[in-house]
């Protein structure tokens, strides 16, 4: 899609214009693998699952590849059994945080991180953000080299508005993007990555109330 649809801004400056968060820390602290969910998740105004209705999840080098185009309107789909997402403590956040499944599947530690999102809003955004945490930085500098997290925006009839890539570093990456235009058109996002080490999600930022300008 077209470059110009959306525009990367600093977390930072969203976190002052965006009102809701959410965390997983409504959840105990266990350490991984943590809670298993096999089934859509609600929090906050929002629905998580692994893909949308649709599209279909395939196996690529041991990561979730998402193909397809969405129903209209956009509907979350859980992946298989042990295949959709959990949720652990993270010692990096230091919280808890999410955990997509990869194909290995629960408890796996080669599927945690290397799963598909897919995120869909009650409401639709004209930004979000979301804090994304890869391997960790490794003492003796042998650690592989991190990889990139993809991001697909949807409207709510399943068009694609912006395909994003951003590159991950060792520890916390922040993301934020704002459309171009300020439409608050954006209903659904999926999330999907290439980290050697998989990924954790945290401190997803969007909005609630009529956004503001």
């Amino acid at each position: 899609m077209h470059a110009q649809a959306i525009e990367p801004v600093p977390y930072a400056d969203l976190q002052s214009t965006l009102q809701a968060r959410i965390t997983f820390d409504t959840l105990p602290r266990q350490p991984e693998p943590g809670f298993k969910f096999d089934a859509a998740m609600r929090l906050g105004r929002a629905w998580m699952g692994q893909h949308f209705d649709g599209q279909s999840r395939h196996n690529r080098g041991g990561f979730d590849h998402v193909t397809g185009t969405p129903d209209a309107p956009l509907r979350v789909q859980p992946g298989a059994r042990g295949q959709n997402l959990s949720v652990a403590y993270h010692q990096g956040f230091e919280s808890n945080a999410l955990f997509p499944l990869g194909p290995a599947g629960f408890p796996s530690l080669s599927a945690r991180g290397e799963g598909a999102v897919a995120l869909l809003f009650d409401q639709g955004q004209h930004a979000l953000a979301l804090k994304v945490h890869s391997d960790y930085v490794s003492p003796l500098g042998r650690a592989p080299e991190p990889g990139q997290v993809f991001l697909t925006l949807y409207t709510r009839q399943g068009m694609v508005i912006a395909r994003h890539t951003r590159p991950l570093r060792p520890g916390i990456t922040q993301i934020g993007l704002r459309r171009a235009n300020g439409l608050p058109d954006i209903a659904g996002v999926l999330i999907t990555n290439d980290d050697p080490g998989g990924i954790a999600i945290d401190d997803i930022l969007y909005q609630t109330a009529p956004a503001a300008f």
